[in-house]
C-alpha cells in the first residue's frame, strides 16, 4: 500500500494542503493589506497636493510668490514630504523648497514627466497617471505625486500675469513624499501577519493532527490490532469503549461479534467433544455388537456340530453303558472268588462312571444346541436361586466358601424355565468353588434397575479372577482354563445358551487376584403374579417348536 494511500498518509498531505492555503491565505493579506496602505498614502499624498493648491491659489491670482512660496515651505516642513517644487511646461523649476533645483530645468525624460509624456525609463520603481514610485538616492522608496495646474478663467483673466486662454497648464506642482514610514509599517504588517498565519498553520495543523489522531487514527488503529488479534485466534480480545461517537458504536458491534465468535467456537468446541463421545460410544457398541454376532455365528456354528456329534455319540454310549451294567451285575456273582474278577468289577465300574460322564457332555451338547424340551413357567426369583443354592450346599462346607444372597423388597418372578435358569446358575456356583480353592465368599443380589424394568442376578466371587486376553473367550464352546483335563469347557457355553434362550444376556467383569462378577441380565419381569412381557411371540413359537 502506498503511503499516501493511508490514513497517516492522508492526514499529512491534508496538512500540507491546510499549509498552502494559509499561505495562499497569508499572501493576499498581505497584499491586500499593502494596497490599503499605498491606497492611503496616496489619498493623503492628493489632499495635501490638492490643499497645497488651494492654498496658493488666492495668492497666485494676486501674484504674491512671497505668500505662495511660504505657503509651500510651510508645507514642505510636514513629516513624511521630502520635497515640493513648481516648474513651467518648459520643465524649469520656478520654485523648490530644495533651494538648490530653482532655476534649473527638469529632464522632460525623468521621473517628473513620466506621468504626461510618457517613458520607458527603467529607473522608475513605478507609476501610474499623476502619481510615480521610485527610489531615491538613499535607497528609499518615494512617492511623486503631479498636480497640473491648469490655465483657469480666473487666472487667465487676471491683470498681473495674464496669459493666453489657448494655454491650458500654466505649471506643474510636484509633491514628493518618503514611503519609508509606509514601507516600515507595511514590512511590520507583513511580519505579523506571516507570524499570525504560521501560528494559526501550527494551531490548526496541530489541533487537526490531535484531532484526527484521537477521534479516527488511533481508533482505527485499535480496530486493525483488534481484528488482526482475532484473525489469528485470540476471540477472546475485546475492545475497551470510552466514547459515544460512530467509532464507540463500531466498537461496541466489534465486541458483540467477538463475543458470538466465542460463544459459537465454544458451542462448536462442545458439540465436537460430544460428538467425538458419541462416536466412541457408538463405535463401542458397534465393537461388542460385532463381537456378539461373531459370538452368535460362531455359537450357531458349533451347536450345530454340538447337535449332530451329541446325537451320533448318545446311542453308542448308551448301549456302552447298559452293557458294561450287565456285565458288572454278571461278575459280582463271583465277587471275591478271585483277584481278576474284582478287578473286572472295578474295571467295568470305571467304564461305567466314564461313560456316564459322557453322557453328561452329550446332554450339555444337546443343551447347547437348543434340542432340548424346556418348559416356560412363572417362578419366583427367590425358589430358583434357593434350588441351586440346595444343591451346592454340602460342597460349599467342605470347599470353606460362605454364601450370601439378597432379593429387593418386590421379590420378583421369571417367566422361565426353572430347570435351565437353575442348571445356568449351578454351573456359576460350581466356577466361584473352583476359583477359590482356599474358601472365599460367594454372593448373589437380585436387582431391579429402574431404566430398563428388567431384572439382573448378579453372581460375585473373591476368588482368583479371569485375566484380561481369557475373557473375550470363556464363552466359546470347549475353551477352558483348568489344568489337567479337569473340564471340557462347556459350562459357560450352556450358561450364554440359556440366558439367550430367555432373550437375556450375560456381562461378565473381572479382575485377576479380585474375584469374578457374572451380571445376569434378563428383559422386563413381574412383580406379584403378573406375567413377564420379555416372553415374545418369538420365544413361544421357539417353545412350541421345541416341545414338537
Amino acid at each position: 500500500m502506498r503511503w499516501f494511500e493511508t490514513l497517516k498518509g492522508r492526514l499529512i498531505l491534508g496538512s500540507f494542503l491546510l499549509l498552502i492555503l494559509f499561505g495562499i491565505y497569508s499572501y493576499f493579506s498581505v497584499r491586500f493589506y499593502t494596497n490599503e496602505m499605498m491606497s492611503q498614502v496616496l489619498t493623503s499624498a492628493n489632499r495635501i497636493s490638492d490643499a497645497i493648491k488651494s492654498s496658493t491659489h488666492y495668492s497666485m491670482l494676486l501674484n504674491r510668490r512671497e505668500d505662495v512660496y511660504e505657503i509651500i515651505d510651510a508645507h514642505g516642513k510636514q513629516p513624511g514630504i521630502n520635497g515640493i517644487r513648481i516648474y513651467n511646461k518648459r520643465g524649469e523649476i520656478t520654485f523648490s523648497t530644495e533651494k538648490s533645483e530653482q532655476g534649473k530645468n527638469v529632464d522632460m525624460q525623468a521621473e517628473a514627466c513620466v506621468g504626461c509624456h510618457g517613458s520607458g525609463n527603467p529607473s522608475l520603481a513605478g507609476s501610474s497617471g499623476r502619481t510615480r514610485i521610485y527610489v531615491g538616492q538613499d535607497g528609499t522608496r518615494v512617492l511623486g505625486l503631479i498636480n497640473p495646474i491648469r490655465n483657469e478663467e480666473e487666472c487667465a483673466n487676471a491683470a498681473c500675469h495674464a496669459h493666453s486662454p489657448e494655454q491650458t497648464v500654466l505649471g506643474v506642482l510636484d509633491v514628493r513624499m518618503s514611503l519609508v514610514q509606509i514601507d516600515a509599517a507595511i514590512k511590520k504588517s507583513q511580519t505579523q501577519i506571516i507570524i499570525v498565519a504560521m501560528f494559526l498553520v501550527f494551531v490548526v495543523g496541530s489541533a487537526s493532527v490531535y484531532f484526527f489522531t484521537t477521534t479516527v487514527l488511533r481508533p482505527v488503529s485499535n480496530l486493525v490490532a483488534a481484528t488482526k488479534a482475532v484473525s489469528s485466534g485470540n476471540l477472546d480480545y475485546e475492545l475497551s469503549i470510552r466514547r459515544s461517537d460512530e467509532i464507540a458504536e463500531l466498537a461496541r458491534s466489534f465486541n458483540s461479534m467477538t463475543r458470538s465468535l466465542l460463544q459459537s467456537e465454544k458451542e462448536n468446541r462442545e458439540l465436537r467433544e460430544t460428538l467425538e463421545n458419541r462416536v466412541r460410544e457408538k463405535t463401542a457398541e458397534l465393537q461388542e455388537i460385532h463381537q456378539q454376532i461373531l459370538q452368535i455365528e460362531k455359537m450357531s456354528s458349533l451347536g450345530k456340530l454340538a447337535a449332530t456329534v451329541a446325537h451320533e455319540l448318545n446311542n453308542p454310549l448308551e448301549g456302552i453303558l447298559t452293557y458294561s451294567k450287565l456285565i458288572a451285575r454278571r461278575l459280582k456273582k463271583h465277587q471275591g472268588t478271585s483277584r481278576e474278577v474284582d478287578q473286572a468289577i472295578e474295571d467295568i465300574e470305571l467304564i461305567q462312571h466314564e461313560t456316564t460322564r459322557c453322557g453328561t457332555i452329550v446332554k450339555n451338547l444337546l443343551l447347547f444346541s437348543r434340542k432340548q424340551v424346556v418348559e416356560y413357567a412363572l417362578i419366583p426369583v427367590e425358589q430358583i436361586i434357593a434350588k441351586a443354592e440346595q444343591i451346592l450346599r454340602h460342597h460349599f462346607e467342605i470347599s470353606k466358601v460362605s454364601f450370601a444372597v439378597t432379593f429387593p423388597d418386590d421379590r420378583p418372578s421369571l417367566f422361565c424355565d426353572e430347570n435351565q435358569i437353575q442348571q445356568a446358575l449351578v454351573a456359576l456356583f460350581v466356577n466361584a468353588v473352583e476359583a477359590m480353592p482356599g474358601g472365599g465368599v460367594l454372593s448373589v443380589a437380585v436387582q431391579s434397575p429402574p431404566k430398563d424394568g428388567g431384572l439382573n442376578i448378579v453372581v460375585k466371587d473373591s476368588g482368583n479372577g479371569i485375566p484380561a486376553e481369557d475373557r473375550p473367550r470363556i464363552f466359546e464352546p470347549f475353551f477352558t482354563t483348568k489344568k489337567n483335563g479337569q473340564g471340557v469347557g462347556l459350562g459357560l457355553s450352556v450358561v450364554y445358551g440359556i440366558l439367550e434362550r430367555h432373550g437375556g444376556s450375560i456381562v461378565v467383569e473381572s479382575e485377576v487376584g479380585k474375584g469374578t462378577t457374572f451380571i445376569l441380565k434378563f428383559p422386563e419381569t413381574v412383580t406379584g403374579g403378573e406375567r413377564s412381557k420379555f416372553f415374545t411371540e418369538e420365544s413361544r413359537t421357539q417353545v412350541s417348536q421345541d416341545n414338537g
